[in-house]
């Protein structure tokens, strides 16, 4: 989902990190206040103060939606449920979940939370407003909480649309879910309604493309295609946890990997090695002991004049837990930890010792493969295993 994700600080024990297509977000919504609704709102102010008013504006709801994401998280955690971070991107903000909710109950609570947080904060805001408007004679100031006490309203609104994965999607998973007692089954209807307002969403934005309102119209569809891909994703990622629970990583991973010795030089590296044998990534080893592991990029990085001088072992990643699994780990388990990590190989080891090699690419050929042969069965399974 994520192009490249920056961390900008942790609160209650969540990492917060921010999407690069944010400050796509971030300028639009700078531009679209300084140069729509508060030259609308309050006429006869100075380019130069809308814009920093759209500024004040674009920071509240930057605020608003980490704390909409919080109180997600605040709840998941009440539920015994892992959340990995929290990251704000071009659509909003996602609290990141590496489980799926224990009960009907968790998932409704943990839902609903972040809509009722964002009602909340409509009202203090506006609360606020109307005090500021009182007793001040500050109008930008007043023109500002106003615009945050109506964005946080339209944010808690919209999330309550019952289109999955959306805060109202994931409410109406569960309420299916106590209807049914199978959350394979409430998610696969929940999937499909999401898809359902996708589609709305995409028309819609197709009418204004027509009639004229070009930014509009490319919004609706741009949420559209991004509920639609979301819907069918979260219903692929329980298939996914279904699939390789108890799956050992040793049917996944490809074994006996060549490996590079510590001693060599970066140019041996890339001659024998990644030009011969055709591989981005090498596990290194030294007296036949694992050390650590050299990817293309960190060869890359090394000016071409000294690879002959450079040693492998001076610029290999070394052994850690960050890049290797353990060989009694389960697929699902490995999969979870990739999801979480930066790594893009995994060494698999044994007592130390190297037994394979596991990227994300393996577990999804994996998946790719059982999902289109035994769909029906997998969904089967699912609904056994939720109604025991």
């Amino acid at each position: 989902m994520f192009l490249k994700r920056i961390e900008l600080f942790s609160l209650f024990g969540f990492r917060v990190s921010l999407d690069l297509s944010w400050a796509f977000l971030a300028v639009l919504v700078t531009w679209t206040l300084a140069t729509g609704y508060f030259p609308q709102s309050l006429p006869g102010q100075s380019t130069a103060a809308y814009y920093w008013m759209g500024v004040a504006g674009a920071l509240g709801l930057f605020v608003s939606i980490v704390l909409h994401e919080f109180a997600h998280a605040l709840v998941a955690r009440r539920y015994d449920l892992a959340i990995s971070g929290i990251t704000l991107f071009i659509f909003g903000g996602v609290a990141e979940m590496t489980e799926e909710p224990k009960s009907p109950v968790a998932e409704f609570m943990m839902a609903i939370a972040g809509p009722a947080f964002s009602f909340g904060l409509a009202a203090v805001f506006y609360v606020v407003e109307a005090g500021a408007q009182a007793g001040l004679d500050a109008p930008r100031l007043t023109a500002v909480l106003a615009y945050l006490a109506l964005i946080n309203f339209v944010l808690a609104l919209f999330n309550l649309l019952p289109a999955f994965p959306l805060d109202g999607g994931r409410v109406f998973r569960s309420i299916a879910w106590w209807w049914t007692g199978s959350l394979a089954r409430a998610t696969r209807i929940s999937s499909r309604l999401g898809r359902l307002f996708a589609g709305a969403f995409i028309a819609l934005g197709l009418l204004n493309l027509v009639s004229g309102n070009t930014i509009g119209g490319i919004w609706l569809m741009l949420i559209g295609f991004f509920i639609y891909n979301a819907a069918g994703s979260s219903r692929m990622q329980l298939a996914a946890a279904t699939l390789l629970k108890g799956v050992p990583v040793t049917r996944v991973m490809r074994a006996e990997p060549a490996s590079v010795p510590a001693d060599i030089s970066i140019k041996t590296l890339v001659e024998d090695y990644f030009y011969r044998l055709n591989h981005r990534f090498f596990p290194v080893v030294s007296d036949g002991e694992l050390k650590g592991c050299i990817g293309l990029e960190q060869a890359r990085e090394i000016d071409r004049s000294r690879w002959g001088g450079v040693r492998v072992s001076d610029v290999m990643t070394p052994l850690g837990e960050a890049n290797t699994l353990d060989v009694g780990n389960d697929a699902r388990a490995a999969l979870e930890k990739m999801m979480t990590g930066s790594a893009g190989h995994y060494m698999v080891t044994s007592s130390g010792r190297l037994v394979g090699v596991i990227t994300p690419k393996d577990i999804m050929s994996y998946l790719a493969i059982h999902l289109e042969l035994e769909a029906d069965a997998v969904d089967g399974l699912r609904d056994a295993g939720s109604r025991a």
